[in-house]
């Protein structure tokens, strides 16, 4: 049974302007971190499966989900790619690693969130929550542990998606937000990524 209060807690969360910033240490030394985030072997046991040129001003796709370019690659401190999801207009994605004294600290950061419409409905929580899924993802595959096909699905991941949305809500008021608006922002993100089951 996973302490879905414990891993909420793992990730530090901040909002500046439309960007979301993620972070979370990992009890793995940075290049081991590095190459779960970078190798299309074990990015697609516990993200999802990628191709393309993989090297920087190469392309890249996610299997059923985002694509773009590889703007930057310093292994083993700093990836980042644009990201394009759909039709949507293309973001920035950037990961951040650094030693620390309990680990390697990430710190993911999603900039450049120009749908407008998309943010003011959603708030952060529209991408922070997947964000904090991957995360969560990412420290169950260093630490050993597989995530099972079917968690995503579980109370508990409906328990940690529905914590994920209200801690994303806090981070948005912390970052100036008005609260009843990011409370409202938070609740609809909520009910998106936590479907009621049949």
């Amino acid at each position: 049974m996973m302490d879905i209060a414990a891993e909420i807690n793992a990730i530090r969360r901040r909002v500046h302007g439309r960007a979301v910033v993620a972070c979370r240490t990992y009890d793995a030394a940075p290049g081991d971190v590095w190459q779960a985030c970078t190798d299309p072997g074990r990015l697609a046991r516990w993200f999802l499966p990628v191709t393309g040129d993989l090297r920087p001003g190469g392309s890249y796709q996610l299997q059923g989900n985002a694509g773009g370019e590889i703007v930057r690659c310093e292994p083993p401190e700093v990836l980042r790619v644009t990201w394009i999801f759909g039709e949507g207009p293309a973001s920035v994605v950037e990961v951040r690693l650094r030693p620390g004294a309990e680990g390697t600290l990430l710190e993911l950061e999603h900039s450049d969130l120009a749908d407008h419409q998309h943010w003011d409905q959603f708030g952060p929580g529209a991408v922070g929550v997947g964000w904090d899924m991957t995360l969560l993802g990412l420290a169950l595959h260093v630490s050993g542990h597989g995530n099972p096909a079917d968690w995503g699905s579980s109370g508990e991941a409906r328990e940690f998606m529905t914590e994920s949305a209200r801690a994303w809500g806090v981070a948005h008021v912390v970052s100036g937000e008005d609260p009843a608006q990011a409370v409202a922002a938070a609740q609809r993100t909520q009910a998106v990524y936590v479907r009621p089951q049949d």
